[in-house]
């Protein structure tokens, strides 16, 4: 069989089985094993002895022990008072920028992400607490949610990213100079949903309340010291990565350590937070772990289909520039992003547009961000949207509601993306300061 019919053929077979509604890699492994099966003509014996083999391969691999750590660390800081303290050592630091404690949902998603490493538990760890403190204090509601949608986003993007991490393991990149890369993308998205913020708080005073606190050094003494917890533990968690001390998977050791540390300083370390911290991270890791072990075995399926060289040979022939391969990667990620989730999309898709890209000239760290962006994207789009589904359940609010409160953030991403296309250096300039060339 023609391998673009194959292809094709396989990709009917996913949009459809991840369409009945089925878990995402229960699809993954049903049309791998049925299109080496069928498409391939492998005997099931041969399919089975290479989904093992896969399996085994995808799921020892160092980088992999990344994900539950990060992931424990983000369920720890959860369900302590850590994030509480967030919101309320970021007050009086932001109470007199046009917008004021709006810009809480901004600042602490940026400085939670950076422990966490994940864009759910972000968004729901920082809405939380700000989302009925904005809105019983009379800040405009769509602004409140559409900001913590977006901003709780970066959790994808800022380190330690448990999506680079995937990325990386996929693409065989370095995750340190990965994590290096979505530094300033990250902080750059940040401001720019702060400057909107405050652009629309200057245009339209009455998104916040008149007034402001009469905070003085004490408060700001107060409020620094509630910060430090967090920026102690992102500054250990970064610090060992970028000094050298750890790899990525040991920094996530670290931080495991350094939570318990922190959690044991505070008094709050007790057995009933290590189990339900424990039991959120096998569900979580879980999930990512599985859905990224079968959607390396598609990898390998859409490897035997050769659809990945006839893809970019296909693409080749259409002498498309750099520019116009990336606008259309851009646009078919943006549409996959509608229907599929972010884990998913990158592990679904990246056998067949790294190739691409690379052959293109565009470095594969650089395509990580990009690629990462994008998926934050999806995030704010429905039916899938992650985050619009965690924040309909702390407002109660509609789906459509939600997603039309995003809308301003999910354009202020796409301008993210344009600049990143625009200044590569955006992204390749970090790692190449602290790795080199």
């Amino acid at each position: 069989m023609d391998p673009l019919v194959s292809g094709l053929a396989l990709i009917a077979m996913l949009v459809v089985t991840l369409g009945s509604g089925v878990w995402i890699f229960v699809g993954l492994l049903l049309v791998s094993v049925a299109g080496l099966h069928f498409l391939v003509g492998m005997p099931l014996d041969r399919v089975f002895t290479i989904a093992g083999t896969i399996t085994y391969r995808s799921a020892s691999t160092w980088e992999m022990a990344a994900v539950p750590l990060f992931i424990w660390v983000a369920e720890l800081i959860f369900r302590s008072s850590v994030s509480a303290r967030l919101f309320r050592g970021l007050t009086p630091f932001v109470d007199r920028i046009p917008g004021r404690l709006l810009h809480t949902n901004v600042l602490g998603c940026t400085l939670f992400a950076a422990v966490s490493g994940s864009s759910a538990a972000t968004t729901a760890t920082v809405g939380k607490i700000t989302s009925s403190e904005l809105l019983n204090r009379g800040y405009n509601q769509n602004i409140a949610v559409g900001s913590l949608a977006g901003a709780g986003s970066l959790g994808l993007l800022l380190p330690p990213s448990i999506a680079m991490i995937i990325y990386g393991i996929l693409a065989e990149v370095s995750v340190s100079r990965l994590f290096a890369a979505g530094v300033l993308p990250g902080l750059m998205v940040s401001g720019l949903y702060s400057g909107f913020i405050m652009l629309m708080a200057l245009i339209r005073p009455g998104i916040a309340p008149a007034g402001h606190q009469d905070f003085g050094l004490r408060d700001y003494l107060r409020g620094a010291l509630d910060l430090l917890p967090v920026v102690a533990l992102m500054g250990i968690v970064l610090g060992a990565i970028y000094s050298g001390i750890a790899t990525p998977s040991e920094a996530a050791a670290v931080g495991v350590f350094a939570a318990f540390g922190l959690l044991i300083l505070l008094g709050e370390l007790n057995w009933g937070l290590i189990r339900a911290s424990l039991m959120g991270t096998v569900r979580t890791s879980t999930m990512v772990c599985i859905i990224l072990v079968s959607a390396s075995l598609l990898s390998t399926t859409l490897g035997y289909l050769h659809l990945p060289q006839e893809l970019g040979a296909a693409i080749g022939a259409m002498n498309l520039d750099p520019l116009a391969l990336i606008a259309l990667l851009a646009l078919f990620y943006l549409l996959l992003g509608v229907f599929v989730d972010g884990v998913a999309i990158i592990v679904m898709t990246l056998p067949m547009t790294l190739p691409l890209v690379t052959a293109a000239g565009y470095d594969p760290v650089w395509f990580g961000v990009f690629l990462v962006l994008m998926v934050e994207i999806g995030l704010l789009t429905p039916p899938v949207g992650i985050n619009l589904f965690v924040l309909q359940g702390l407002t109660n609010w509609p789906l459509g509601r939600v997603a039309r409160a995003s809308v301003p953030f999910f354009l202020l991403f796409g301008l993210a993306v344009i600049l990143l296309v625009i200044f590569p250096q955006l992204a390749l300039w970090l790692p190449d300061q602290l790795y080199g060339k």
